[in-house]
């Protein structure tokens, strides 16, 4: 009989063939996206040594884009520290935007340079990316072109594919036929969305793009398509377990005998044998996979969790759940005292009372919290309303703004504050001087360009004062914002430098500066420009690192992972969660507001053009509506919370 549901590890997924009954593609599942990036570098540099060996070529197609970058990072470490060659590798792009400059900084040309042929000892002349230099009359000859010379190195061994939110492979769109070849086609809007972050904003994307087809793609001996986060999980569910469709083009992959999808546990979320595994197969019952179950068939059935039956367990494929623990009300009853004990108004613990079934301690009283915000608007976006409940209940709150946020910041925006400053301070020649360089840089900035160091100092400086008000509004003390600008973001651009011991070892010694009793930090891992990951990643370094050392604090501290820019906790995972009321919920959205440069129209919205309290607003509303559907009390909005364990 199971008397309590406490936290434990789920294990592995099910790899048997009855678990993947729903999956028309072979899918392999690695923890992360690291381990997964590794698992393909491998196979590629097998095949390189394979065709040394008997004198042969390896035929690659490459991809472009975020999903493939560690790989090739793999495969050139491969090649310097285990002197793989790659002299007998010929390789052909799957895509290029139309038209492209290949010196210019968003073309494939110059991302396929810096991610790999310039760190490798490939041959120019077997390198082939489409031409975004061509003029329109004659592109048709090039295609074919291309697809010859495909055909002439004798056809692709192995062709590596991401895929796009609309399921595009290369840029073949929705609409995409199963012999498609070689071509120019028109980009979707959703793909331009997804692409205008790269390109500072949509007006500044192409249009249109050279692609392979996905006949072509189909002709490769063997293909791999790799996904991951949270954001490709729904999207690979349609293509693994949905029917084959034009409108969703991965799907005509199930046509191939070769083809596998390296996956990591996010964007494998949502396949049955992840999300749902008592509907493939008998389960190893745990605690957490007994909770979400039970919260899942609570909302399969729109029953609150006390009024499920024993019949909608069974009917449901859980009958060896009601065989193992005896009833359907006993099962019910666990899980809905286990919710219920998540719910606390009292983020930071409530003094003088009984904490033995709250997500924090009483003591001690008050705390010392740091609230880690990787851009200096995620903390009140993501738990505005719990660090209003913090500072209203006495606790010293800290703020740690982890990068400056300048890229995220308007032109316009820079020239007016400059054009304030100016009228201020009129007998200012220095300010005049700086003044009239940041006007005329910005009169011949192109698209995508990256800004002078001046004008990304004034980007930040603005997103400094944003943060500064916010703290204000909210009673955080100025002195407790700490503005770490980490050295992993100051590129200008879009894409970042890889984290360095600079940027752990500044958060370390913030951390052992505060030494706080509640850590809270962005769990938000589907946000698509990636920042927040490694702003989540430099945080465990520097928890490892105090680990290592035995620091005495740590042993009272707790780490809270939010989420809400991008996404939101699934209820099953929830370990706090804080309500916020009508009130409350207005404080929250007027912090957001004093973020002004993010307001109205943001830099980089990503897939959501919603503004970012909107989001905040109706995923906190929509998760007190969840709540008190499995049959819990009904409140405004809730923010939610994953603990981790670093100890």
């Amino acid at each position: 009989m199971i008397s309590s549901l406490p936290a434990s590890e789920t294990g592995s997924f099910p790899t048997d063939d009855e678990s993947r009954k729903f999956e028309r593609i072979n899918t392999k599942i690695h923890q992360n996206s690291e381990e997964a990036s590794f698992y393909v570098a491998n196979e590629i540099a097998e095949l390189i040594r394979q065709r040394q060996k008997s004198g042969k070529n390896a035929v690659l197609g490459l991809a472009t884009g975020s999903t493939p970058t560690k790989v090739y990072e793999f495969l050139v470490k491969f090649h310097k520290e285990e002197g793989l060659s790659f002299k007998n590798v010929i390789t052909f792009n799957l895509d290029e935007y139309y038209p492209m400059a290949a010196d210019s900084i968003h073309s494939y040309v110059r991302f396929m340079g810096e991610h790999l042929f310039d760190h490798i000892d490939i041959k120019k002349s077997n390198i082939h990316i489409p031409d975004g230099t061509l003029e329109k009359e004659d592109v048709k000859d090039y295609c074919r072109a291309y697809e010859q010379k495909i055909l002439k190195a004798g056809g692709l061994d192995i062709q590596v594919l991401g895929i796009g939110r609309t399921g595009h492979i290369g840029f073949n769109e929705p609409g995409s036929t199963l012999s498609s070849k070689t071509r120019l086609v028109r980009l979707d809007r959703v793909t331009k969305l997804d692409a205008a972050s790269d390109f500072f904003g949509l007006e500044n994307v192409p249009s249109r793009a050279i692609t392979m087809g996905v006949g072509t793609i189909l002709s490769a001996k063997r293909i791999i398509l790799m996904a991951w986060g949270e954001g490709k999980s729904d999207i690979i569910n349609q293509a693994v377990e949905g029917p084959v469709r034009e409108s969703v083009p991965a799907t005509f992959l199930q046509h191939h005998d070769n083809c596998d999808f390296i996956l990591d546990e996010a964007a494998a979320s949502a396949l049955t044998r992840v999300s749902t595994p008592w509907l493939v197969s008998e389960c190893q019952w745990d605690d957490i996979l007994i909770k979400r179950a039970t919260i899942w068939l609570s909302e399969k059935l729109n029953k609150a969790i006390l009024k499920l039956t024993n019949e909608d367990y069974n009917e449901y494929g859980m009958g060896s759940l009601i065989a193992e623990v005896g009833s359907a009300e006993h099962i019910n009853l666990i899980v809905f005292n286990q919710l219920q004990r998540t719910i606390t108004g009292w983020p930071g613990g409530k003094p003088n009372a009984d904490d033995s079934k709250r997500p924090e301690r009483k003591e001690p009283y008050p705390k010392t919290s740091l609230i880690f915000s990787p851009h200096p608007d995620d903390d009140v976006i993501s738990m505005g309303g719990t660090l209003l409940r913090l500072v209203d209940q006495g606790h010293e709150v800290h703020v740690a703004y982890q990068t400056s946020g300048n890229i995220a910041v308007f032109d316009d925006e820079v020239i007016r504050f400059l054009d304030f400053a100016r009228e201020v301070e009129e007998n200012n020649k220095e300010l005049q001087k700086q003044v009239r360089e940041v006007r005329q840089f910005l009169d011949k900035k192109l698209p995508g360009q990256v800004d002078s160091p001046q004008i990304q100092n004034f980007k930040g400086l603005i997103r400094k004062g944003e943060a500064l008000s916010a703290c204000r509004y909210c009673g955080v003390k100025e002195s407790n914002a700490h503005f770490q600008n980490l050295p992993f973001y100051e590129t200008g651009t879009v894409k970042k430098k890889p984290f360095s011991d600079a940027d752990i070892q500044q958060t370390y010694e913030l951390l052992q500066e505060i030494q706080p009793h509640q850590i809270f930090a962005a769990g938000d891992l589907s946000d698509p420009h990636g920042t927040h990951r490694v702003c989540l990643n430099i945080i465990y370094r520097a928890l490892d690192k105090l680990v290592k050392e035995k620091a005495s604090w740590l042993k009272d501290c707790y780490v809270w992972l939010y989420r809400g820019a991008w996404q939101e906790w699934d209820i099953a995972d929830m370990e706090m969660a804080v309500p916020i009321g009508p009130a409350d919920m207005e404080r929250k959205k007027n912090a957001i507001f004093k973020h002004q440069s993010q307001k109205d129209s943001a830099m980089f919205p990503g897939n959501d053009n919603r503004e970012f309290w909107q989001r905040a607003e109706q995923r906190n509303k929509e998760t007190a509506k969840n709540y008190n559907a499995l049959g819990l009390a009904e409140y405004e909005a809730i923010e939610g919370f994953v603990r981790y364990h670093f100890m």
